[in-house]
């Protein structure tokens, strides 16, 4: 299995496949029940938590609007700081400068602390192609890497493979990237996080060049903040001589007492915890302390235009917890593999479309994955609106067709698909706007229910194909209302 999304099928089909894997709806079924619950209980303590997720809406919103001005005052703090700032405007120039100013170190090889931008621009096939190999250090990001799997969930990417299949994994990939598994290893935690540290700590120990991305960046310090639970994202941000850091563009926040906030909100709406085991900050370079060379590649691929969104910007603020994907009913049985993204889930349904377009077919299915049910937006702590931006998505799609870059802009595209959609939703418009063929249509849809067939025919039949048609009543709201009260306001 390719370690990339290219080449993935639509939607519906890859979670059609999904949800006829029933160890697959196990383990996501076990696994997000157990995070759903945890997370509850951990907001739960908190007596302030909606301010708190009020106070991240309103920050990040205030930093996107003015994100022209936060990005240049970042560049100058971090310069300011001994580091050098380096400005990508795709996933092709951030791979092309990483690659050169590892190519510059004279080393092929680089430990990397988990980082979803570097997935995004796809960064380890692209140092591959150019002999320089990177190791995952992340324990679920190091299951995936060895299993030659793809990472399904935000927060925990090896979240589709229980203990059983680790302890294969291991033992079979282990020696193929360096130290190989125990002999005799079992599938009990402490056994697999023993062998994984023994495995990683001989490339912590050798690597010269760390590459990372960051879950916050300070402004008006220049500060980059990762936050984990494990450590290894600690090592790789110390030991190396060298650190390149890719961080997408909406990373930023004005000042520390911003990222105070969600120093409280991102712990619990993931892992649960008060406070994350280790929440490392770098400013710069330091002499004699930490990496001797520090390098900030700024992302934008697609955020630019995003932003550009009135509606759909807000997918901009994400914080990367993973709450709205331990929610989703539609997650919990198609699994993350089935988005076609690195970002899966409610989240990656909004986010990936805006990032790449919607030209391509997987991409203008993820808005209509979904059910619509709200609980995404409930548990997320900056209050992103993501049925808003499905339904806006689904909108823009419809009407306007694919939406795509060319070179630096937005272009909207004539649709080619969803004929029958359009020619429905036209229909419904005229019949709102005109109450007297409305009146008669619903009288002659009462007359008439008998006859009503229990699926659609023709193009209908692939959407009443998984639901069930509503029952029409005997007679319509309209004449029930005039024959109970008279036609008399409030029924008096």
């Amino acid at each position: 299995m390719s370690g990339t999304f290219v080449g993935m099928p639509a939607f519906p089909k890859a979670a059609h496949e999904a949800v006829g894997n029933r160890t697959l709806r196990g383990n996501l079924r076990h696994a997000t029940h157990t995070i759903r619950a945890k997370r509850e209980k951990a907001v739960g303590e908190v007596s302030d938590w909606s301010e708190l997720r009020e106070a991240g809406k309103q920050i990040k919103d205030h930093t996107l609007r003015h994100l022209d001005r936060y990005l240049a005052q970042l560049e100058e703090s971090v310069v300011a700081a001994g580091g050098t700032v380096h400005w990508a405007a795709d996933a092709d120039e951030a791979n092309e400068i990483v690659t050169k100013l590892v190519k510059m170190t004279g080393e092929s090889e680089v430990v990397k602390v988990k980082s979803m931008a570097t997935q995004e621009i796809g960064l380890n096939e692209a140092l591959e192609a150019e002999g320089i190999r990177a190791y995952e250090t992340d324990l679920a990001e190091l299951i995936v890497q060895l299993g030659k799997d793809r990472p399904s969930h935000i927060l925990v990417p090896a979240i589709h493979r229980n203990r059983g299949e680790i302890r294969d994994i291991f033992a079979r990939e282990m020696s193929e990237w360096g130290r190989p598994a125990p002999e005799g290893l079992t599938d009990t935690p402490a056994e697999l996080a023993e062998a994984a540290r023994l495995h990683l700590r001989e490339k912590f120990l050798r690597a010269k060049v760390g590459i990372s991305g960051a879950n916050f960046m300070v402004a008006d310090t220049g500060t980059l903040v990762v936050v984990e639970s494990e450590g290894n994202g600690r090592m790789c941000l110390t030991l190396p001589e060298t650190l390149i850091s890719v961080v997408g563009i909406e990373k930023i926040v004005p000042t520390w007492q911003d990222l105070e906030v969600f120093l409280q909100t991102l712990p619990r709406s993931s892992t649960a915890e008060r406070m994350n085991p280790y929440t490392s900050t770098w400013t710069g370079t330091t002499d004699e302390d930490g990496p001797q060379n520090f390098h900030l590649v700024l992302l934008d691929n697609g955020r630019s235009d995003t932003l550009a969104d009135e509606v759909g910007r807000q997918a901009l603020r994400c914080i990367r917890c993973s709450a709205c994907l331990n929610v989703c009913p539609v997650y919990e049985r198609a699994g993350g593999h089935a988005y076609g993204s690195v970002y899966p889930g409610p989240i990656g349904a909004i986010l990936s479309p805006q990032l790449r377009g919607t030209a391509s077919e997987i991409d203008a299915s993820l808005p209509y994955a979904s059910s619509l049910c709200g609980a995404c937006y409930e548990v997320c702590p900056v209050a992103i609106d993501i049925p808003e931006v499905l339904v806006h998505l689904r909108e823009r799609i419809v009407e306007g067709g694919p939406v795509v870059r060319e070179g630096n802009k937005v272009v909207l595209k004539p649709a080619k698909g969803h004929a029958a959609e359009r020619a429905a939703m036209r229909a419904a418009r005229w019949a709102f706007s005109h109450p007297g063929a409305l009146r008669t249509g619903q009288r002659l849809a009462s007359r008439t229910r008998r006859l009503h067939p229990r699926s659609l025919p023709g193009p209908g039949k692939a959407w009443s194909g998984t639901r069930d048609l509503p029952a029409v009543p005997a007679e319509p709201f309209r004449d029930w209302w005039q024959r109970t009260n008279g036609g008399k306001e409030g029924g008096k």
